[in-house]
This record gives structure tokens, C-alpha cells and sequence, in this order.
């Protein structure tokens, strides 16, 4: 019974497409697809509002780093003591040991001689600045050089001056330049020919040498490095037996101040002549320049020192 039923149901219902069929248009190459009803909507979306960036950075607190005192604690915060009780300790329990710019040279000088190595061994330091001025500036990397009081250096600097008029020309020799000419050194210095330490020129023949921009780089002659002068003896006098030392990667400086086997007052001396030096980049009042100073020898292991010892001190500004 349940079979004749569905057989039934299958000729109706063919029945009822065929007179559908029928009935209605015939298409013969297009197929018309099926409308469909699409959903209306009846209310408006609703619009994005834009963040203001204003109101973003108002709301965006930064996090500042904890300062801790340790001034009135019994001991650091996170370490064991203030100061190892044994000879023998673990470093990481114990706050750095900083010394005097003094006490440091003594103790590479004890090292050289506990550790057997040449006395005639260049003596470093490497030095971290605070390159922040005021309104979120900051001050361009600079390079510079400072007559040493004590040179360390065997032999002279190699100078070479860039000038067109005779009178300079003669000055430049007869103070010790190397190379003295004008645009007739040009080819020369760019097939390598002729090369110095140091190039010096006058401020007229400045634009007549701008080829040798890209082959002198920071060595081409600038007013900032003080390369660029009308008073070539006493420019000469600081290249010759200048010391030049860089900011490299945006905040350090690493150079060399003395040697070894000279006095312990001759490396101080050399030392305060360099700091000095740094310091004059930036203004006394924004505060210490020199974040963190470290001195080390060729053999050594590296010593923290403290740079306010041997700065001069900074007048505290008047109050109007």
C-alpha cells in the first residue's frame, strides 16, 4: 500500500511541472535565474565615530620606570648588602663598585703589573651621554678635537690645506702643513694619491672643492669641526697634535686618553682635558652630561668611575 502511494505521488507531481512548463515562457539559449526577494532594511547604520589621536594620547598614560631610594635603607633594594663582607662574593648580590677617576688609574696600573702584560698599552674610556635638551630635543651626534696636555701620540698629524691666495699658502708651510694647494689636488685625493688626517681649507674655496664631498665624508672641511678657518696657524697647531675623538651610535663615545706607562697625573690631567671637553656640548643647567664613564686599559678588565670629581663645578643659576 505504502509503495502505490508514493508511486502515485511521483506521477503528480511530474504532472504538475510538466503543465508549469507549459504554461509559461520558453527560452532556448538564455536561462532567466529566479528573482529573489532581498531583504530591506529600514533604519540607517550607524556611523563610525573617528578616535581623535588628541584625546588617545590624553587617555594613554606612559608607564615611567619605578625610581627606588636606597638612600635611608639598611641595604639596596634587591641585593644582599651594601658592601661584600668576604673576599670572594657573587656580583649580582652586591650594588656596583664606583670608583674615583684617581683610584681607577691606580688599579689598572696594579693589574698590569699582577697580569705580566706591556706597560706600553693604551689606556680607554667609554662614555655614555644624556643627549636630551628641553621640548623633546636632542642634540645631533658631534665630533671634535681637543689639544691634549699631555699628546700620546709618536708622531704628528698629517694636514692638508686647501687655498688659492700665496700668502696663505706660505703660512700653511711654514706652520707645518703637509699639502697646501687648490682645485689642482682635487684629482689627485680622488685617485688616492695624495691622503692626510686632517683637511683644512679657507672659507673662499669652499664651493671649488665640493667634488671631494663624497670622497673625504666626514673629513671634508666644516665649520662645526672647525676645519674651515682664515687663521690657519692656530688651526694647525690643533691638528697637528690634536686628539679627535666621535659620538658613535647616537650616544657613546669611546677613545683613547693616555697610555700606560705615563703618570698617573699626566692620565688624570688628559682625562679632565677630554671630559671638559664633552661637557661643553651641552648646557651645565640641564643637568650632568655623562651618565656613565668606564675606563679600561688593553689587558684590563673595566672600572666604573665617577666624572664629578674631576668637572669643574657648575654655578647654580640666580633666581630673579
Amino acid at each position: 500500500m505504502a509503495t502505490c502511494t508514493r508511486t502515485v505521488w511521483k506521477v503528480l507531481s511530474g504532472c504538475q511541472k510538466q503543465l508549469l512548463s507549459a504554461g509559461g515562457p520558453t527560452y532556448t539559449a538564455v536561462l532567466q535565474p529566479a528573482q529573489r526577494n532581498l531583504p530591506i532594511r529600514t533604519f540607517a547604520a550607524v556611523k563610525a565615530l573617528k578616535k581623535d589621536k588628541k584625546d588617545n594620547a590624553k587617555t594613554e598614560e606612559k608607564k615611567e620606570k619605578r625610581i627606588i631610594d636606597d638612600k635611608d635603607r639598611h641595604k639596596p633594594y634587591g641585593k644582599t648588602a651594601w658592601v661584600p663582607v668576604d673576599d670572594v662574593y657573587v656580583k649580582r648580590f652586591y650594588p656596583r663598585t664606583i670608583h674615583s677617576a684617581a683610584d681607577s688609574i691606580e688599579m689598572l696600573k696594579r693589574f698590569q703589573k699582577l697580569d705580566f702584560t706591556p706597560v706600553n698599552q693604551p689606556v680607554y674610556i667609554d662614555l655614555r651621554l644624556d643627549m636630551k635638551l628641553e621640548k623633546k630635543k636632542k642634540i645631533d651626534p658631534f665630533v671634535s678635537t681637543v689639544h691634549l696636555p699631555h699628546p700620546f701620540g709618536t708622531e704628528m698629524n698629517k694636514v692638508l690645506v686647501f687655498t688659492e691666495d700665496s700668502t696663505q699658502a706660505k703660512v700653511a708651510q711654514e706652520n707645518g702643513a703637509a699639502f697646501v694647494g687648490g682645485v689642482e689636488l682635487i684629482q689627485p685625493i680622488l685617485d688616492d694619491e695624495i691622503s692626510a688626517d686632517f683637511y683644512v681649507a679657507v672659507p673662499d674655496i669652499l664651493p671649488k672643492i665640493l667634488p671631494l664631498k663624497n670622497k673625504l665624508r666626514k673629513k671634508f672641511p666644516k665649520s662645526k669641526r672647525g676645519t674651515v678657518s682664515n687663521n690657519l696657524p692656530k688651526t694647525l697647531d690643533l691638528f697637528k697634535m690634536g686628539h679627535e675623538y666621535l659620538v658613535e651610535s647616537d650616544c657613546y663615545i669611546r677613545t683613547q686618553i693616555a697610555m700606560l706607562d705615563m703618570s698617573s697625573e699626566q692620565i688624570l690631567t688628559n682625562l679632565q682635558t677630554i671630559l671638559s671637553d664633552i661637557c661643553s656640548h651641552r648646557p651645565a643647567s640641564l643637568g650632568p652630561f655623562i651618565e656613565r664613564a668606564i675606563m679600561t686599559s688593553q689587558t684590563s678588565e673595566a672600572i666604573w668611575f665617577r666624572t664629578e670629581d674631576i668637572l669643574p663645578e657648575v654655578a647654580p643659576a640666580k633666581e630673579e
